[in-house]
């Protein structure tokens, strides 16, 4: 009879056993390597990254911004009264000069006021004409009166001179030669009274004509009104430039000013930039600027800062020369470059990407043979247009990766760089 052998089939058991725990912590030892290693390394291609060395010099920090080209001298035109656009002459991106007609307007009120001025200035010309005959009149009529008291007053005194001899001799009574005085006094004091009478009567004459002339003048004035409004149904530029803008359209009713047009100058440009409110303080009034317009650059210099703050942008004035190459023009989108500050003998790179002014953070160094690199902690002082200020945690000469690489550096201290 054959025996079951228990004990030889148990010791397999526990044999294998055994051998399957030590395969699985070889496996678990394994694992915890690779992730160690992964932790701690790992590769980039070389053309996938971008490598900045360490410079140290002096350094322009440059506010970047972007902007447009605008007219130092506009004029905005408006409606003197209400009208109908009857013509459109020019549109916008024309040049001008002061005389050339824009829009033609039309307003038969206008003409009708022309017409109701010129008749009541006509009426008054003839009311001054016909006073003017009056005052004739009158001061011939007064003159007449004066120069018959006259010939009275000069009788009167003849007579009484000729009585006085024959009243001493008695042939003429005394009660006659007392009226003959009595009568030569009343005619002198009627000849100075007329006399005053005319010298007054020119100065009423002198005072009315005045006062009618003053009339004409008032209506002349309605006139030449009426005259330069209806004149100004042709809008005109006013001064050389180019048409920027023309805000009606034919056959549109407009009100009393309503805006028609505006005008900029060509030749005084000058520059509109907005710029970050994060750089804006270290911009003052009078700093130099560089003006790019794709074609030419232009130097210029801040002229005024806008204080008001839009979508965290400030807008910053730049004053031009007066002459400008012929690719400024007004409303030319440009960039402009402000040199806020020069700072000399610092040391700087090439900004990495997500790095800020005054700041700190983690570059990758490169080791002399650039087939490594490792996290170091750097802090950045002022930003200079694509450079940034270096405090601390780098070296003139060496080399950083300055690509964005954050998702990396949270979880590799190194990386290898493969060609």
């Amino acid at each position: 009879m054959d025996k079951i052998k228990v004990k030889k089939k148990k010791a397999l058991f526990y044999q294998n056993k055994y051998s399957l725990a030590g395969g699985l912590l070889t496996l678990l030892l394994l694992l915890a390597v690779w992730t160690s290693q992964s932790k701690g390394s790992v590769s980039v291609m070389r053309n996938d990254i971008l490598i900045e060395q360490v410079q140290r010099g002096d350094l322009e920090v440059q506010i970047e911004g972007y902007g447009n080209l605008t007219s130092d001298k506009q004029q905005l035109i408006t409606t003197l009264t209400r009208a109908t656009v009857k013509e459109i002459v020019l549109k916008p991106g024309a040049r001008v000069t002061a005389d050339s007609t824009i829009v033609r307007l039309e307003n038969p009120e206008l003409l009708q006021e022309v017409e109701n001025a010129e008749q009541e200035l006509t009426q008054s010309q003839a009311n001054l004409r016909q006073l003017r005959l009056t005052n004739q009149r009158e001061r011939l009529n007064e003159t007449a009166a004066l120069a018959e008291i006259t010939a009275l007053y000069e009788t009167a005194t003849l007579k009484r001179q000729a009585e006085e001899k024959l009243v001493k001799q008695g042939i003429v009574s005394q009660l006659t030669f007392q009226e003959s005085q009595l009568n030569e006094q009343q005619l002198k004091k009627r000849m100075a009274i007329a006399a005053e009478r005319n010298e007054q009567l020119l100065l009423v004459h002198q005072e009315a004509i005045n006062i009618q002339q003053e009339r004409v003048k008032q209506q002349q004035g309605k006139l030449n009104t009426a005259q330069d409004r209806l004149a100004r149904l042709e809008v005109k530029a006013g001064f050389n430039g180019v048409l920027q803008r023309l805000s009606v359209e034919l056959g549109q009713s407009l009100d009393a000013g309503q805006e028609i047009a505006l005008i900029g100058s060509v030749t005084d440009l000058i520059a509109l930039i907005r710029v970050p409110q994060s750089q804006a303080q270290q911009i003052i009034v009078g700093q130099s600027a560089i003006i790019d317009t794709r074609r030419d650059k232009i130097t210029g210099k801040v002229a005024r800062i806008d204080p008001i703050v839009e979508n965290n942008t400030v807008n910053i004035e730049i004053a031009l020369p007066a002459n400008l190459p012929a690719s400024a023009r007004p409303q030319l989108n440009v960039d402009g470059v402000i040199i806020a500050d020069t700072l000399e003998n610092v040391t700087y790179i090439k900004r990495p990407a997500n790095v800020k002014a005054n700041n700190k953070g983690q570059l990758y160094r490169l080791d002399p043979k650039q087939e490594n690199a490792r996290l170091q902690a750097v802090t950045f002082g002022h930003q200079a247009g694509r450079f940034i200020e270096i405090i601390s945690g780098a070296q003139p000469g060496e080399q950083f990766i300055i690509s964005d690489l954050s998702n990396l550096s949270k979880s590799a201290d190194a990386l290898s760089i493969k060609s």
